[in-house]
């Protein structure tokens, strides 16, 4: 598969959250222990992690790249304390501030946490979120990024506000009745595109069903209600995090429409392929990676579809009216019509698979 999630070439923030070493502002704890949260491949990180460094990541590429680079990458939600802890947080505040006090939690007494933002992504924002936990702040810019650090933790810690933010993560009803948590993608909503697709999926599917890209599982979920033949569904899903509220919207679904159909979960970058073949295949694929248009990736997300789907199988896909997917679709399938264009959005379906 010709491309893939990956971190940036140039990785300012990564490059950043090392500088306070290199100026002799911090040292490294003397048994070499050290957290990274968030933690991205990157040849400062290969160059300064040593034997004792674990470092945690929900989105299975970045995960991926780590391991295939030798560190050693765990499981996030572990809670071992450590006298150091790296951040490199998201863009989402709620989700950042969860971060942070799972960081300060995951600090032993006396350890710091450090972090590095770039300034266009709210990096002094982040930088007070972190002092109303912590208390006072070192800090210094480089590479366009704030990097901030935790004075040696004691009693300053604002206990109760740190439970506060830890709740922050917790899988909740969205105003659309879903469950959810921030920064997930549409985290708040349904996603226009993908409720145009829900709207048109056709009531006879039937089968083995996988959801490409599945979030926190609203379009497995519609399926469950609309399409009563559908037997399985395999959700795959790159962010860790999506899995539980995606667990929690299945359960449900099946419950309020008295269903008998499986589902499984998977974390998965779909751009690896798929393990096995279905009947048919929906999906809302991603297209950008951080701001960055990057049409590639759905045309991954179709040529993996192909590959996946059995010769009677369909693909039923949406996409933004202006994504070039036509020509992909057209090299590996037989039929492809546009259901419809709608607010900027596009519907597909595309059956007979080329051999």
């Amino acid at each position: 598969m010709p491309v893939s999630f990956s971190p940036a070439a140039h990785d300012a923030a990564l490059e950043a959250i090392f500088v306070p070493f290199a100026s002799g502002e911090l040292t490294l704890p003397a048994d070499g222990r050290v957290l990274f949260l968030r933690a991205r491949d990157g040849f400062r990180l290969r160059e300064m992690a040593q034997k004792h460094w674990v470092c945690e990541q929900s989105f299975k590429p970045f995960a991926e790249a780590l391991e295939r680079s030798g560190l050693t990458v765990a499981s996030p939600g572990a809670s071992e304390p450590f006298p150091m802890v790296l951040v490199l947080p998201p863009r989402q505040r709620d989700e950042a501030r969860a971060l942070f006090a799972h960081a300060l939690q995951r600090t032993s007494a006396g350890g710091v946490v450090l972090v590095a933002v770039p300034n266009a992504e709210g990096a002094k924002s982040a930088e007070g979120d972190l002092a109303s936990l912590a208390g006072p702040l070192s800090h210094l810019s480089k590479h366009k990024c704030r990097v901030f650090w935790t004075q040696p933790l004691g009693t300053q810690l604002d206990r109760e506000l740190l439970e506060s933010w830890i709740s922050l993560d917790t899988p909740r009803l969205n105003p659309a009745g879903y469950v959810s948590r921030p920064g997930l993608f549409a985290w708040d909503r349904v996603d226009t595109a993908s409720a145009l697709l829900a709207a048109c999926l056709p009531t006879d599917l039937h089968g083995s069903v996988a959801d490409l890209g599945a979030g926190y599982g609203y379009l497995s979920a519609q399926l469950l209600a609309r399409c009563p033949a559908v037997s399985s569904i395999d959700l795959f899903e790159a962010e860790a995090r999506a899995l539980e509220p995606a667990r929690q919207n299945l359960d449900r679904a099946q419950r309020e429409h008295a269903r008998a159909a499986t589902y499984a979960l998977h974390w998965h970058d779909v751009t690896q392929g798929l393990p096995r073949r279905y009947d048919a295949i929906v999906s809302n694929p991603p297209f950008h990676q951080g701001r960055a248009d990057l049409p590639e990736l759905g045309r991954a997300f179709i040529d993996v579809a192909a590959d996946a789907l059995l010769p009677h199988g369909r693909l039923w896909l949406v996409a933004n009216r202006h994504l070039p997917y036509e020509a992909t679709l057209a090299a590996r399938f037989n039929e492809v019509r546009t259901v419809v264009t709608q607010d900027g959005f596009k519907v597909i379906e595309a059956r007979g698979v080329r051999a």
